[in-house]
């Protein structure tokens, strides 16, 4: 039995079922990954379907890919949760840094692991790192060549994730 969950949200072009290769990955790893499937374009009804989730596994940590992550981390500011995972994490949109999506990032008091494509075009690396700063508990760690994809990297990740989770 894995020793840890985690609530899984998608990208906003994925679905449940583009993330059960995290979820594999994850379970090689200890790791018991739920993939949830997201509304898409409508961040308040997919944190209703997180805190529904949550509800089912109170001690999970959350988090996601790019759009399911942004969804996580809202949430994670206006209710504890137990730890928040940001694959790829949509800082701006692309071309647009200027458009930071961090307001609510200081009202995150849980653990948070960031993991990005150094290339990511929705997340410039000097404003991640920059950005990163405004979390409580936070480990960033960046992949050399990787953009907003992580899937060439899921199994590094995947350690990553269940290390993270381990020690908080």
């Amino acid at each position: 039995m894995p020793a840890h969950a985690l609530l899984l949200g998608h990208g906003a072009s994925g679905t449940a079922a583009s993330m059960q290769p995290w979820v594999r990955s994850l379970a090689a790893h200890g790791v018991a990954g739920v993939a949830l499937e997201l509304p898409k374009s409508n961040a308040d009804r997919a944190a209703e379907v997180f805190k529904r989730a949550l509800a089912g596994e109170p001690e999970a940590a959350i988090g996601g890919h790019s759009y399911g992550g942004r969804v996580a981390s809202l949430l994670a500011a206006a209710q504890p949760v137990a730890a928040l995972v940001l694959l790829s994490y949509p800082l701006h949109r692309p071309g647009h840094p200027e458009e930071l999506r961090t307001d609510h990032w200081r009202r995150i008091a849980c653990p948070v692991l960031l993991l990005s494509g150094e290339r990511d075009q929705f997340a410039t690396l000097d404003l991640l790192q920059r950005e990163a700063r405004k979390l409580k508990r936070a480990e960033l760690f960046t992949y050399p060549g990787q953009r907003h994809g992580l899937l060439d990297v899921k199994d590094d990740a995947a350690r990553r994730i269940a290390a993270f989770l381990a020690s908080n």
